[in-house]
C-alpha cells in the first residue's frame, strides 16, 4: 500500500572556483603525508577509490595532487563531501561535513603547490570487491543484466527479485552490490508482500519496470513499512539497530529501485542483494510516517519561492530514529521540525540548498523523544525559474506532482519508535497509522490509498461494519479492483454475512483468478460451510501455483479430512510441515490424522515432535498420553498425564485420563 521510494545519492563536481590567496602562516607545514592524506582517507575515499562511485581515485599522493584544484573548489564551497543538512538543526550519525580546520588545511596545501612532505607514507584504506559483511545467508540477483547506454537521460528502473524462501526469516543486515557503482546513482529496496508489481507487469517484470516511484500493495494485514532500505555510494552495508530486524516471508518479492546515470561509455548492470539473517525476531517495532502535500504542488513557471507545507499531530509518544526529506529538481529549501505540547520547538532537519543528486536518509545520532500531542511540521520551497540550474525544463513550464523526475514531490519521512505499549494496551502503531491516514484524507478526501488503509485499520480493530462501508466507497471509485473486492468480502464475513461474503469473493475470483487472497478467502468460507467441491477446486489450483503456501496446504488438508479422504489429507499436512518445520501445528494435525487412521505408532511420533517444539504445553502432553495409552504403552501414558498436570493443575482432561489408567 504505502510506497517508500528513496533517492540516496552523491553528486558530481562543481565548476572550478577562483584561486584563493593565503597568508604565509597558512602555507606552512601542510603536506600530503602529514595532514592531507588522513583527511582524504576519512572523508573522500569511500567513493573516490578504484571501482568506487567517484569519478576519480584519490588513494595515492600522485592522484590527489592531480585533482587538487578540484578538491579545493568543492571543499571550499562545501559541495563535497556530500552532506546537505545545515549544522545546528538536528544531530545525525555519520556526519560527513568537514571541519573548518580540515577545509583550511586543504586550502593551504593546494596553495603551497600540494607538497608530498616527509615522514611515514600513509596507508590508504582498502575496499573489497566481495561482500563487506562476509558471505550472506541469501543472495538475490537481477534476473538478467541491463545495458545502460553511453549517453542519454537518467534511467529509473525497478527489478523484481523473488525471495525464494521456504520459511519466514528475520533480516538483520542487507548489502546491495549494484553491479556498476559508477553508473548507479542510488538504489533502494521496496518490500512487495503480495507480488503486486509482478501482477501489474506480468509480461515484462523480469526485464525491469521503468519508473522513479512505484506503488505496491502491502497486503490486507496491518504491517506498516518500518525500515529505510537503501544503497548509496558511501554506504553499502545496512545493519539494522539491535532488536529491529525486518521480516521476509515466503512469497515476498524484493523490488530493487535503481537510478542509473550514463557515464559516457556503455555499462552493464546486474545488481545483487545480500541478506544476513538472525534467529532473534524483532523486539522493537519502528514505523515510517510521512508528511506530504503533493496535492498542493502546482508550481507556476518562473516561481522562485513556491511553498508547500504539511503537519501531523502525534497521538502517542515516539522516539524519532531517522529522517528522509524528498523532493525533485525544483526543491530549494527543505525544513522539518516539531512543536512540543509545552510550546517548545525541536528541529528535525534543515536543508538550505536542496540537491536531489546528494540526498540521503539521515539517522539521528541518538533517538529524539517526542511526547504525545507533538505536532511535526514540514515546509518546502521550490524554485521553478530559469535561474535554478537543476530545472529540467528550459524554458520553465508549470510543474505538478508526479512520479517522473521532471514532476515534483513534497515528502518528509520519519522513522519513529512508538513508546510502549503496556501489556494491556493496543499496538500504538495503529493510532499513528490512523492519524496519518486521517491527515491524508483531510487534504484529499478521495485518496484511495488512505481510504484503503483506513478500512484495513477498522478491520484490525474489529470494526467490520465500518470497514465494509469504506470498501464499498472505494469500489465506486475503482469498481474492478480485485484487492478491494476481496477485502470487502473479508469484512462482510467478519460482520457475520457469510453468504454475501461468499458471493462477493466469487466476483473477485471471476475478476482475477490469479489473485490468491480472493481464492483462499472464498475457499475458507466454503470449507466452513461445507461447500467442499468449490473449496477443493480452488485450493488444488492455488497449491499447484503456490506449493509453498502453508496456509493453503493446511486448508486443503482440512477439506480432504472432512470428506473422509485421510490419505490425501495426510499428504497435504506433510507438505505444510515441510514448509513450516519449526511450527508444532502441522505435527499436531498429523498426529490426529494418524490416530484417526489407526496408525498409533506414527501418531505418537508426530505428537512427540509437538512436545519437542512446545515442551511446556500441558494439553499436548495430555494428548500424547492418550495416544500412548491407545498404543498400549500405559507406563509412558501415566508419565505424560502427570507431566500435563504438573504444568497445569487445572487441566481436568489429564486428571480424568490418568484416573482411567489401570
Amino acid at each position: 500500500m504505502k510506497v517508500l521510494v528513496l533517492l540516496l545519492c552523491s553528486g558530481a563536481l562543481l565548476a572550478q572556483q577562483p584561486a584563493t590567496k593565503l597568508s604565509a602562516h597558512e602555507r606552512e607545514l601542510v603536506t600530503w603525508r602529514g595532514e592531507i592524506a588522513p583527511i582524504v582517507y576519512k572523508n573522500c575515499l569511500s567513493c573516490h577509490h578504484t571501482g568506487g562511485s567517484g569519478p576519480f581515485d584519490l588513494s595515492t599522493y600522485a592522484q590527489a595532487k592531480r585533482w587538487s584544484p578540484q578538491m579545493l573548489d568543492v571543499t571550499q564551497s562545501r559541495y563535497m563531501p556530500p552532506w546537505l543538512p545545515a549544522p545546528g538543526h538536528g544531530e545525525f550519525a555519520g556526519n560527513r561535513r568537514m571541519s573548518e580546520a580540515e577545509i583550511a588545511a586543504i586550502k593551504a596545501w593546494v596553495a603551497s603547490g600540494a607538497p608530498e612532505g616527509a615522514g611515514k607514507v600513509p596507508v590508504a584504506p582498502t575496499f573489497k570487491s566481495s561482500w563487506e559483511l562476509g558471505p550472506p545467508d541469501l543472495v538475490l540477483e537481477m534476473p538478467a543484466a541491463m545495458q545502460v547506454p553511453a549517453s542519454g537521460t537518467d534511467l529509473y528502473m525497478n527489478f523484481v527479485l523473488p525471495s525464494s524462501l521456504q520459511t519466514s526469516r528475520w533480516v538483520r543486515a542487507m548489502e546491495i552490490q549494484p553491479g556498476s557503482a559508477q553508473v548507479t546513482h542510488h538504489a533502494n529496496v521496496i518490500l512487495d508482500r503480495t507480488q503486486s508489481l509482478r501482477r501489474q507487469h506480468p509480461a515484462d517484470w523480469q526485464r525491469g519496470v521503468p519508473g522513479m516511484d512505484i506503488l505496491v500493495d502491502s497486503g490486507d494485514d496491518f504491517d506498516p513499512d518500518s525500515h529505510f532500505l537503501f544503497w548509496k555510494p558511501d554506504s553499502t552495508a545496512l545493519v539494522e539497530p539491535q532488536g529491529m530486524p525486518w521480516r521476509l516471508n515466503p512469497g515476498d518479492d524484493l523490488i530493487l529501485n535503481m537510478h542509473l546515470k550514463p557515464t559516457g561509455k556503455p555499462e552493464t548492470v546486474r545488481a545483487k542483494i545480500g541478506l544476513y539473517f538472525t534467529d532473534k525476531p524483532a523486539s522493537e517495532h519502528p514505523m515510517l510516517l510521512q508528511l506530504e502535500n503533493d496535492a498542493a504542488l502546482n508550481i507556476p513557471a518562473g516561481a522562485t519561492d513556491f511553498v508547500v507545507e504539511d503537519e501531523l499531530k502525534l497521538p502517542v509518544a515516539v522516539q524519532v530514529l531517522g529522517v528522509y526529506p524528498h523532493a525533485h529538481y525544483l526543491g530549494k529549501r527543505l525544513e522539518g521540525w516539531a512543536m512540543l505540547p509545552d510550546g517548545s520547538r525541536q528541529d528535525l532537519i534543515l536543508i538550505e540548498s536542496w540537491d536531489i543528486d546528494r540526498q540521503s536518509v539521515y539517522r539521528l545520532a541518538k533517538p529524539l523523544p517526542l511526547p504525545a500531542g507533538t505536532v511535526v511540521h514540514m515546509r518546502y520551497s521550490y524554485d521553478n525559474s530559469a535561474a535554478n540550474v537543476h530545472n529540467p525544463h528550459s524554458p520553465p513550464v508549470a510543474v505538478h506532482a508526479g512520479n517522473r523526475s521532471e514532476d515534483e514531490m513534497a515528502h518528509l519521512w520519519l522513522q519513529v519508535l512508538p513508546v510502549g505499549p503496556k501489556a494491556d494496551e493496543p499496538d500504538p502503531r495503529l493510532a499513528l497509522e490512523q492519524a496519518w491516514m486521517e491527515n491524508r484524507l483531510r487534504k484529499s478526501p478521495d485518496d484511495d490509498i488512505a481510504l484503503y488503509n483506513m478500512a484495513a485499520l477498522e478491520t484490525a480493530q474489529g470494526h467490520s461494519t465500518q470497514a465494509e462501508a469504506i470498501y464499498r466507497r472505494l469500489l465506486v471509485q475503482r469498481p474492478k479492483d480485485v484487492r478491494t473486492m476481496t477485502s470487502l468480502g473479508a469484512a462482510m464475513a467478519a460482520a457475520g454475512d457469510w453468504q454475501g461474503a461468499q458471493q462477493q469473493l466469487r466476483e473477485a475470483v471471476a475478476t482475477d483468478a490469479s489473485y490468491t487472497d480472493a481464492a483462499f478467502d472464498l475457499a475458507s468460507i466454503d470449507a466452513e460451510h461445507e461447500d467442499t467441491a468449490e473449496a477443493e477446486s480452488l485450493l488444488v489450483t492455488l497449491t499447484a501455483a503456490h506449493p509453498q503456501d502453508g496456509a493453503a496446504q493446511r486448508l486443503l488438508a482440512i477439506v480432504y479430512a472432512n470428506e473422509g479422504l485421510l490419505a490425501k489429507a495426510l499428504a497435504r499436512l506433510k507438505a505444510w510441515q515441510s514448509i513450516e518445520p519449526m511450527d508444532p501445528d502441522p505435527h499436531r494435525a498429523l498426529a490426529q490424522v494418524y490416530a484417526q487412521m489407526g496408525q498409533q505408532v506414527d501418531a505418537v511420533q508426530e505428537q512427540k515432535a509437538v512436545i519437542a517444539l512446545a515442551p511446556k504445553s500441558a494439553s499436548d502432553w495430555s494428548d500424547l498420553g492418550v495416544m500412548e495409552a491407545q498404543s498400549g504403552n500405559k507406563l509412558s501414558a501415566r508419565k505424560d498425564f502427570e507431566r500435563a498436570i504438573e504444568l497445569d493443575p487445572s487441566l481436568d482432561a489429564a486428571r480424568s485420563n490418568l484416573a482411567k489408567l489401570p
